[in-house]
């Protein structure tokens, strides 16, 4: 039994580095290359296990026949991370992300998905991984296949599990067709360009006014990078602002900001399975992003030891 399920995308990242990224039809050269374990859903996956130690988070998701799969099954289980939820598709590449960084961590994403669109609603059904969702206190679901997203959302509604939804690249789908997700979704989490390009606009009032219409009582979480995020109530009405650590301030510099949002989402997650209250989990979400921009691999979250440390010297340093 587990008490975190994390399902959707696992990648093999190949990091670029370069001092700034290329305008169109520009060759820039690559300073260093990284070969690295990613994919957003087994990013959160370790980003949560660090806090939560152990034998306490599962993943959820597919790889291929391939090399890739075994070392990424290694890395997990290495990381604390439950595997067993994870399936291996014969004839089919893992999927593998190509991105490019530039000198001030901004980057670029370019992702060929592989194994992880062969998740569908029957990827649920097995004994073993049912159980594993059924027993789970909080699912966080990123971006598989929507069919699979509504599958596992619906089994967790009805086993009451806490449901936490970034569909990442398929909220370019529209609204009309995540919003049968929508109805079994307690917190649905973009970053402020997702929203702007799904709704039309960023601003957490009239997000909560639309995503209500389809959920009421749903929570929006819009993710604002070095600006912090804003949790918006759609019961109540009610917006939770949260800033940014103030790296600068703490001596702290940006290296890298790609798995920021995944560090941000664990440790939110991590927060809401020991029941702590919202503005807990993104108080602790935004600190684990702060951190992980100051590291330069993707899977850079905190433990629970550097966790608590950041959030005592953020809290030394509001001004």
């Amino acid at each position: 039994m587990v008490d975190l399920i994390c399902c959707g995308a696992i990648n093999w990242d190949i990091n670029l580095f370069m001092d700034r990224l290329p305008r169109t039809g520009e060759e820039v050269p690559v300073r260093e290359i990284q070969r690295v374990s990613g994919g957003t859903a087994a990013n959160v996956s370790v980003a949560a296990a660090r806090i939560m130690g152990p034998g306490r988070v599962a993943f959820i998701g597919a790889l291929g026949d391939d090399g890739v799969a075994e070392r990424q099954l290694e890395i997990l289980r290495d990381e604390g991370v439950e595997t067993s939820g994870i399936v291996r598709i014969p004839g089919e590449e893992s999927g593998q992300a190509y991105i490019t960084i530039g000198g001030d961590g901004e980057n670029e994403i370019h992702t060929y998905f592989g194994a992880n669109l062969t998740l569908g609603a029957s990827s649920f059904q097995g004994p073993g991984i049912s159980k594993l969702v059924t027993g789970s206190k909080v699912t966080v679901i990123m971006d598989p296949p929507l069919e699979a997203a509504e599958a596992l959302a619906e089994v967790c509604t009805r086993n009451g599990v806490t449901v936490i939804w970034d569909p990442g690249v398929y909220a370019e789908e529209g609204l009309d067709a995540i919003s049968s997700i929508l109805r079994n979704v307690d917190y649905f989490i973009l970053n402020h360009l997702e929203f702007e390009n799904l709704l039309g606009t960023s601003d957490p009032e009239e997000i909560g006014r639309v995503l209500n219409s389809h959920k009421p009582g749903i929570k929006a979480i819009i993710k604002r990078g070095d600006e912090g995020c804003a949790l918006r109530e759609c019961a109540s009405g009610t917006t939770i602002q949260v800033s940014a650590v103030p790296l600068e301030r703490l001596g702290l510099e940006v290296v890298n900001t790609v798995g920021c949002g995944d560090a941000f989402i664990g440790a939110f997650a991590a927060t809401k399975v020991e029941g702590l209250d919202d503005m807990s989990a993104l108080r602790r979400g935004c600190a684990a992003g702060s951190f992980k921009a100051t590291r330069k691999e993707t899977r850079g979250g905190p433990t629970a030891a550097e966790l608590k440390s950041l959030l005592d010297e953020w809290s030394g340093n509001i001004i």
